[in-house]
């Protein structure tokens, strides 16, 4: 990939830091989406989400320069990302809201095991993915529910979460287009598309200062910061090391509970935290 002054800077940061501040601000958003859940229904909350990141991006990056250069492959390929983003915010709130938030979790990481399994060529690889498998099982609490439309938004919610991965590793190696630039395109097309969906449930929003602050902030929390610390991991970590690395997400959640909300956590879960990190130190991603 082409180097330009802005990578050469960002680069001096190791790719794992990008990954340790997408885990935590992935966490913090929920805490603020509290506030939109008493007023808001679930697609509204999940547009203002998407809205307020799309435009933060296209006001601090103006993409349409780098769009009108881009290949047809790439504009599908930003278009795809575009069309994954904003069905699996859609999915990802209405799944919350009708199944616990654990089993959401663990059905999320189940398809990125598969990604992380795929790339597996050692022992150590392998025992790594194995002790972080057993580390998240011990650590979501994972529960049947008779609902199945929450159920089936979080199947649908874990496969496109795969797919975030997999689309958003691409389009951090495309030669050419700014890291950034690509993911503002994306979350723009993302904004156009879930519009018919959320804005209408949205509304009370637009006449409520706190509600419009809450949900920027949602927005800047949850897709802001940890879309563009995911960019700047992907653009230099393998896309089977990046897919373990998710196993610190459950774990993340668990100090954060512990810190900001005083949910201490059991031995179990400490334990369990533990393997997660051992099974992260573990992989190794050979160059």
């Amino acid at each position: 990939m082409r180097r330009t002054r802005d990578t050469a800077i960002v680069d001096v940061v190791p790719a794992q830091t990008y990954f340790v501040v997408s885990a935590i601000f992935h966490y913090l958003g929920p805490a603020l989406a509290v506030l939109l859940f008493t007023r808001i229904e679930p697609l509204g909350v999940a547009w203002l989400r998407i809205a307020a990141a799309g435009t933060i991006f296209w006001l601090w990056r103006r993409p349409l320069r780098a769009w009108r250069s881009l290949d047809p492959a790439t504009r599908t390929l930003l278009a795809g990302w575009g069309v994954v983003l904003a069905v699996m915010n859609c999915s990802f709130y209405l799944a919350i809201d009708r199944v616990p938030l654990g089993t959401v979790a663990a059905a999320e990481f189940a398809p990125v095991i598969v990604l992380a399994a795929i790339a597996v060529r050692t022992l150590r690889n392998l025992l790594a993915l194995v002790l972080a498998v057993a580390g998240v099982y011990i650590l979501t609490d994972i529960r049947l529910s008779r609902d199945w439309i929450g159920l089936l938004c979080t199947a649908l919610n874990a496969l496109l979460f795969a797919a975030y991965v997999v689309l958003g590793h691409r389009v951090s190696r495309v030669d050419g287009l700014r890291r950034i630039d690509g993911l503002a395109l994306a979350m723009g097309i993302a904004t156009v598309i879930a519009l018919p969906i959320g804005v209408m449930q949205a509304k009370p929003a637009f006449t409520d200062v706190k509600l419009l602050a809450a949900a920027i902030g949602v927005g800047v929390c949850s897709s802001v910061i940890p879309y563009v610390s995911d960019q700047l991991a992907m653009a230099r970590l393998k896309r089977s090391t990046f897919a373990l690395m998710l196993a610190l997400l459950p774990a993340t959640a668990t100090a954060i509970g512990a810190v900001v909300l005083r949910q201490i956590p059991t031995l179990p879960e400490i334990a369990a935290v533990a393997i997660i990190v051992a099974a992260v130190a573990l992989h190794h991603e050979k160059t």
